[in-house]
């Protein structure tokens, strides 16, 4: 289910000629940890496995791509590159520095295999909110929601097959924290994710629109993990959960609107602004009333250890960090009010965007993802209720009343959420 592994089969077999797919595997990746790159790895092996049964040799390449893959293009003689699409910084990087080092007679592409309309076709400038893309992604939808062309057994086999891979090997050659152990809940690779659809669709689904909101309801799909490594593409969740609006209309309508419309607006704002990730990025209003609130005096004032432990004097927001801790993720209603506590009791606008950022991307399974630092969804199941811009400094949001520290950003409390629903229930189960 991947339109840029598809489009680049369909061009080796009007060549006539062999595929492979290269993955390079970097030693470290802004703040993932073992959790994320143990996932990673694991749906690798699945994926090397399913090459072999198609006759498609899968190399796995220790390195940046601008290190070893021109050297692999020139090696193997091979015809042309096709890569996919991250709308992030450091992606890009890689892809602009393979492009420049590739030989000139090697043509490069690039598929939106990410999103279901592609990015850059979606719209050409960052859009404002959900309300101003949303008609340009419907519009689009008929031509690129459509069910995959299946990847055949390859008929042109490799002069030479793919290297075994020592995946210990790849393990013990990764730079990066072992101490936020891998989770259990969520078992790597596409089979176990299409699984977790089906169960989403047979037992969540039905109460996704009514429910979605409360933490101690399961209504969210989990899929996140999956979505954000590519084992799982939100296209075919998407094409699966329509085959039940008959009988669950408001849900199918609710997750259709998270998984395309805010998601892609999250894409669109990461690939449209070279400052996703900082106050500066902010829309101008948000910006100038973070700005005249940044001396306010705080009621608490954290560090990051204390924050990082769930040492805080607030059960409900010690919880929330803890369950994200544990298991590597933390439901969707409960980000925002994490992330706008921690603009509470932070000393500046700027230090709780960073803190809550580094919390997000080293303990998340699907951090470090354009949802995580501007989605603003209802289902952080599914990886995408709250992002760290649109808690902390407004973005596709609008300004609330003013009051001390937060300005016109929209503010959240704990009796809001005991309103909402049991907070008791939710701080028990995730108690030291």
């Amino acid at each position: 289910d991947n339109w840029a592994f598809l489009y680049a089969q369909r061009l080796a077999l009007k060549q006539e000629l062999p595929l492979h797919i290269c993955f390079c595997l970097v030693p470290k990746f802004l703040d993932a940890t073992i959790r994320h790159y143990g996932f990673m790895l694991k749906g690798l092996q699945e994926v090397a496995k399913e090459c072999a049964e198609l006759n498609i040799p899968f190399h796995l390449l220790l390195g940046y791509a601008k290190d070893v893959l021109p050297t692999f293009v020139v090696e193997h003689g091979v015809g042309g590159l096709v890569t996919d699409f991250c709308p992030l910084r450091l992606p890009r990087k890689w892809v602009e520095d393979v492009r420049e080092q590739l030989p000139e007679d090697v043509p490069f592409a690039q598929v939106d295999a990410h999103n279901i309309v592609p990015c850059w076709v979606t719209s050409q400038k960052q859009e404002y909110s959900a309300r101003t893309i949303r008609g340009k992604i419907h519009a689009q939808l008929p031509e690129f929601l459509t069910e995959f062309p299946p990847v055949i057994c390859h008929p042109y086999p490799p002069s030479c097959p793919a290297e075994p891979i020592a995946w210990e090997a790849c393990y013990s050659s990764l730079q990066v924290d072992r101490t936020v152990k891998e989770v259990e809940w969520a078992t790597p690779g596409t089979a176990a994710g299409l699984a977790v659809l089906r169960s989403f669709i047979t037992e969540r689904l039905k109460s996704f629109g009514s429910h979605r909101n409360n933490p101690n309801k399961a209504a969210l799909s989990n899929l996140s993990p999956w979505f954000h490594f590519g084992q799982v593409s939100t296209q075919r969740a998407i094409l699966e959960v329509q085959k039940q609006r008959s009988k669950y209309k408001e849900s199918v309508d609710a997750f259709v609107e998270e998984a395309v419309v805010r998601r892609e607006l999250a894409e669109n704002f990461c690939y449209y602004n070279e400052n996703y990730d900082s106050v500066q990025g902010a829309y101008n209003w948000a910006q100038t009333t973070l700005k005249l609130h940044a001396k306010d005096k705080r009621p608490f004032l954290y560090e990051l250890q204390e924050l990082e432990q769930g040492t805080t004097h607030d059960p409900l927001w010690n919880a929330a960090q803890l369950q994200m801790v544990w298991e590597g993720k933390m439901h969707g209603f409960l980000r925002m009010y994490w992330a706008k506590k921690i603009l509470e009791w932070t000393c500046s606008p700027k230090e709780a965007l960073r803190i809550a950022i580094y919390l997000n991307d080293r303990y998340e399974l699907d951090g470090r993802d354009p949802n995580g630092y501007v989605g603003k969804l209802q289902d952080r199941g599914m990886g995408w209720w709250w992002g760290c811009l649109w808690s902390i400094c407004g973005v596709h949001d609008h300004g609330w009343a003013e009051r001390a520290i937060f300005g016109k950003i929209r503010y959240m409390n704990y009796a809001g959420c005991k309103r909402k629903f049991d907070v008791g229930q939710f701080e028990r189960r995730y108690t030291p």
